[in-house]
């Protein structure tokens, strides 16, 4: 849960700033998504296991390889949120969490890499928000209305926060 915290935290503030961070903090969701929500690995060790090299593997590539890295965090970030709002709606997990992680991967790639600056600062916002608001014990209700609040924050602190445009990787 403070794993959640903080990283959605930086996230929220920092995303757009900390391209890299942003990339290895949804790897990090995506893996752990995947791992305990899709695959219901066991033990929980396994699934942080491949949360961790999930998020490793996209801090590298976000590194060394940036216009993969870009395609890929738009993807994941896309369908860990497309994952957490089947979640949300309390939709039942097979067929919709698989078909919205891949719609929704495929519709974050398109946006990242259409808009990027603006796209980086909704999905990291966006990402933050959902991390911090799925480690919190909230009703239904109230993890709505802290998701929409913090989205709002993120995208008001890091538009507040642009020094000069992101540089889309070339």
């Amino acid at each position: 849960m403070i794993i959640r915290l903080a990283v959605g935290a930086v996230l929220l503030v920092l995303g757009r700033k900390l391209f890299w961070l942003f990339v290895a903090a949804v790897g990090f969701a995506a893996g752990w998504t995947v791992a305990s929500d899709l695959l219901h690995l066991q033990p929980e060790w396994l699934a942080l296991v491949i949360a961790i090299a999930a998020g490793l593997l996209g801090a590298a590539l976000a590194t060394f390889v940036q216009k993969t890295a870009v395609g890929l965090a738009g993807f994941l970030a896309g369908a860990f949120l497309a994952s957490g709002l089947v979640t949300m709606l309390s939709l039942p997990a097979a067929p919709w969490a698989w078909i919205a992680f891949i719609i929704g991967g495929i519709l974050g790639a398109l946006l990242l890499g259409a808009a990027f600056e603006w796209a980086l600062i909704g999905l990291s916002s966006l990402s933050g928000a959902m991390l911090i608001a799925n480690a919190l014990d909230l009703t239904s209700t109230l993890h709505l209305l802290v998701l929409v609040g913090l989205f709002v924050l993120g995208l008001i602190i890091q538009s507040a926060l642009r020094s000069g445009p992101a540089k889309k990787p070339s």
